[in-house]
């Protein structure tokens, strides 16, 4: 009953204090006055327009500009509005204004609304009462400080934001009621706008025990400081949860596109560490586990570290160059990697957090890098341990929060995935490469043949493709010479290339049929084995030589199954290509599909060149501009008068680029003119 009385005593006074209230909208351009504001203007509301040219029109002359200059510089600074003026009324009489008045800005913060009073103050002597009762209804925080920084005033809703009364605000200084104050920007924000006499506005974090963000605006004036406070806690903190949560959703974003560039392990590792710092952490160590080989103790290493501030990099990287052979059984590293759990640890939580590193370089370089708080992650493969982070703070940051660990969880399980994935594929590439290899026989010693062969892997991460050559000789004493491509540029291409090259040597061995036959007989085994494989290959039979030490030629007989055609350097260096007279399909494709053989005389001196399309193809070259480029730098090169090895290394120095997408296989042969 007394809140109400006292609300309705408020009223009578307030009505009876005739202060008009008016309100504009900046975007409309309308400006609404209560009936106090039509009286102290002595205008109906059927007269006035609801502009503000309306009412500086009711301004006297002499006091218009100033009044003009007063709104348009409120609306501009979204600032307070002071003016006392004359207004000339209808009837011809002229009263005393005060108008007292702030502008509020919008979401985009220019100025949406100006809100204030006025009232007629002819007859009123005591105008700073009157000022009073009217800053004491508004809802915005109020306080006046003189140039000392002492508390002149303060409204009701002013109490109620500094959570004291104006008994014991007023005539005390700012600092010495919240002496938290000094040195803040609150402080240096005030004695700014004192000094130049310019408005400042701000938003910042009071400190304690207001501990809240405050959007301030304080407008200097003769007797001190005018200053509106607006709590804005809820909104600074909304929009810094939505800038951790954008954080944490840029780093996850960023691990997995940085490790999934990679099937590098330590450069992946090296990534990792840029990425956590200075996101979560004020610096880091990344260790792996190396444990290739099973059985045998899997071996730690540090390889990736990092830390906020340049100046200490280089400490940290001297820390993980010497901290494992340290680390005692309790240290948090050895923690994790033993139990596969996350590791907490902060300075309270050890008598001496240093205990975990013995004396030594190691443990000075750890008390000169100074963390207050650590935390330990394991980096888990498939089943496995595959590395670990190492994440510290010193005082400043702070221990990672409950937040942070989720991320670090996070990007933890994504590194350790990558990682061990790097792993696979590099066991994998480790046993296709050996397969491959084991494949990749040297070639027969055919008394009047010379033989080389080269291959050159791709010099991309895949290296192992379906590239083979081969040469055998059979029991008619006759050579075969294969030159073939599986498709795919991996372990299953180099596992298809195998049992193609093991089908196509028994079936030789055991038929010593035509090159055609052969073909066929292949492609049909495929097909009878259920096998997806699909090649392309050259198969060439040269016929035996029935006396070596004597110049003379003999046959050779080929098959092509959709490959590059083999090229012939005769004995003058003419350079010609041994091409079908239609292209046939590859391996794997049509099974029944007849096949031909094409033969011509291999005479003393001449080279036949098999090879892969590694070698004509590339993707700014098609295959046939390729062709013809072999065939200028074989005539080029005076083939005819090279070495066979010097020859295969010639072509492959002018042909092939330095960045090359595909493997290379080169198998030459020549008739000699004599024995060798």
């Amino acid at each position: 009953m007394a809140r109400e009385h006292d609300r309705q005593v408020g009223a009578d006074v307030f009505e009876a204090s005739r202060i008009g209230l008016f309100e504009y909208d900046v975007q409309a351009d309308r400006l609404v006055w209560d009936e106090r504001m039509h009286d102290v203007y002595g205008v109906g509301p059927a007269a006035f327009d609801g502009t503000l040219e309306a009412l500086v029109e009711l301004v006297h002359p002499e006091d218009a500009t100033r009044v003009r200059r007063a709104i348009t510089a409120a609306l501009e600074a979204c600032g307070e509005y002071d003016a006392r003026y004359r207004v000339v009324r209808p009837d011809g009489a002229t009263r005393w204004v005060i108008g007292r008045g702030r502008v509020l800005a919008g979401a985009d913060g220019a100025a949406a609304r100006f809100v204030g009073a006025a009232y007629d103050a002819t007859e009123i002597a005591d105008m700073d009462a009157t000022v009073a009762r009217e800053l004491e209804i508004m809802p915005t925080a109020f306080v006046t400080l003189d140039h000392d920084l002492a508390v002149r005033y303060v409204n009701g809703a002013a109490e109620k934001l500094l959570q004291r009364t104006r008994d014991t605000l007023v005539g005390r200084g700012l600092l010495e009621t919240f002496p938290a104050v000094g040195g803040t920007t609150f402080e240096h924000q005030y004695r700014l706008a004192l000094r130049t006499g310019r408005p400042v506005t701000f938003t910042a974090r009071h400190p304690a025990p207001l501990d809240a963000w405050y959007e301030v605006h304080a407008w200097p004036g003769p007797h001190g400081l005018s200053i509106y406070f607006s709590d804005v806690d809820d909104r600074v903190r909304a929009e810094q949860a939505v800038a951790a949560a954008t954080r944490r959703a840029a780093v996850r974003a960023r691990v997995a596109t940085e490790l999934s560039e990679t099937l590098d392990a330590d450069e992946a590792v090296a990534r990792l560490a840029t990425i956590v710092v200075p996101a979560v952490g004020d610096w880091c160590v990344v260790t792996l586990v190396d444990s290739d080989h099973p059985g045998a103790r899997p071996r730690t290493r540090d390889v990736g570290t990092w830390h906020v501030d340049p100046e200490r990099r280089a400490l940290v990287a001297e820390y993980a160059r010497v901290r494992l052979a340290s680390l005692t059984q309790d240290a948090p590293l050895r923690q994790a990697l033993r139990t596969g759990e996350v590791v907490r640890v902060t300075s309270s939580d050890l008598p001496d957090p240093f205990d975990v590193v013995q004396p030594g370089r190691a443990r000075d370089l750890l008390t000169e890098l100074a963390p207050e708080s650590a935390v330990v992650l394991p980096l888990r493969g498939r089943g496995r341990t595959v590395g670990a982070i190492s994440l510290f703070n010193g005082a400043d940051r702070g221990p990672v929060s409950d937040v942070e660990v989720d991320l670090l969880r996070d990007v933890a399980g994504r590194a350790g995935m990558a990682l061990d994935n790097a792993r696979l594929y590099h066991a994998q590439l480790r046993v296709a490469e050996e397969l491959q290899r084991s494949m990749l026989t040297d070639p027969p010693h055919v008394p009047g043949l010379a033989t080389a062969v080269r291959y050159a892997p791709a010099s991309q991460v895949a290296r192992v493709g379906g590239d083979w050559y081969d040469a055998f000789g059979l029991a008619d004493g006759s050579t075969t010479l294969v030159i073939g491509d599986v498709v795919g540029h991996d372990v299953k291409a180099a596992a298809d290339m195998g049992q193609v090259r093991a089908l196509l040597r028994g079936i030789a061995v055991a038929t010593q049929t035509s090159p055609s036959v052969l073909l066929t007989q292949v492609d049909r085994a495929l097909h009878t084995l259920g096998s997806h494989a699909m090649a392309t290959a050259v198969v060439a039979s040269v016929g035996a030589l029935d006396d070596p030490t004597v110049d003379g030629p003999t046959t050779v007989r080929w098959s092509n199954a959709g490959h590059p055609p083999p090229v012939l350097v005769e004995p003058d260096g003419t350079v010609r290509l041994l091409s079908a007279a239609a292209p046939e399909p590859l391996l794997g494709v049509l099974p029944d599909r007849p096949r031909t053989t094409s033969e011509l005389p291999l005479r003393p001196g001449a080279t036949l060149l098999l090879y892969t399309d590694g070698l004509v193809e590339r993707r700014d070259m098609p295959v046939r501009e390729g062709i013809a480029h072999l065939q200028q730098a074989l005539a080029s090169l005076h083939a005819h008068t090279l070495g066979l090895d010097d020859l295969c290394d010639a072509v492959l120095h002018r042909l092939l680029p330095t960045d090359r997408h595909d493997d290379v296989a080169l198998l030459a042969v020549r008739r000699c003119p004599r024995a060798l």
